[in-house]
Formats: structure tokens, sequence, C-alpha cells
């Protein structure tokens, strides 16, 4: 099992948490981004850059992404190819993607994007806030304590 994380609008926050369970449980994590991330040192963390372009960092996950693993991201139809592969899936604010509702989340991800190409102001997500981050810590310790 491993730890992938969709990095380039990652919270820092997340980061850090990842950063510390990672070795903590002996899991890798590795951060995939478009851009050069710094990372702490640890054979249990690595960073991989990859070219700019559209779901380029995506299309590297979901190549890497084996049954089992946790992916870390908030982009909808990545979460949905990797649950598609068996792996698992938790957006930076702690809440879980599944089979039961990544097809709801696609729907209303698709039905923002009409709105918003039809001149909607649909507005966006709130701030990350102290407690999304408390939200996400305790979601992956679950995980990881079940993995163990």
């Amino acid at each position: 099992m491993q730890i992938l994380v969709d990095a380039d609008a990652c919270p820092s926050v997340v980061k850090d948490i990842l950063f510390r369970a990672g070795p903590r449980v002996k899991v890798n994590v590795t951060l995939v981004a478009n851009q050069f991330l710094r990372t702490p040192p640890s054979p249990f963390i690595r960073a991989i850059q990859v070219p700019s372009g559209f779901d380029v960092a995506d299309a590297r996950i979901v190549e890497m992404a084996e049954a089992g693993d946790l992916i870390i991201t908030a982009d909808i139809p990545l979460a949905a190819a990797v649950l598609a592969k068996g792996a698992h899936a938790l957006d930076p604010r702690g809440e879980w993607f599944s089979a039961e509702n990544i097809e709801e989340r696609l729907t209303i991800r698709s039905m923002m994007d009409q709105l918003r190409s039809t001149g909607v102001d649909t507005g966006g997500p709130p701030p990350y806030s102290p407690r999304d981050g408390k939200q996400f810590a305790a979601q992956l310790d679950r995980f990881l304590a079940r993995r163990s």
C-alpha cells in the first residue's frame, strides 16, 4: 500500500500531516505535481514532477495507483479513475470518495461546469479551515490503523 498525493493544489497542512504519518507507519508517500515540491528527507517520502499540461499529474497518479492504495485528491474525475482501479480516495477535507457517492459527485460537477459555461457564478469551495485539517487527519489515522 502506498499513498499518492495530487499535490498541485493540496493544502500545506495536509502535506505536513502526510509527511509525519508516512514515516510513522512506514508507508511510502509520493507527491505528484507539475511543479517542484520540497519534501523532508525520508526514505518514505518522495516527489515526482511531471510536465505541465491538462491532467498530466492525474494521468500519472492513475498509472501508478494499484488496488488498496490511498489517493489524496479533491479532483472528482481522478477519484473516479482510481476507485475503478480498486484504490481508496480521500479528499483534503477528510471526505471519502466511494463507489456509492462518486457518480453523484461527477453529476454535480458536470452540472456546475455547465452553469459556469453559461456565465453563472457558482462560487467555489469555502476556504480550507483548521477543522478541515483535523477531519483529514482523523480519517487518515483511521485508515492507516485499519491497514496495520
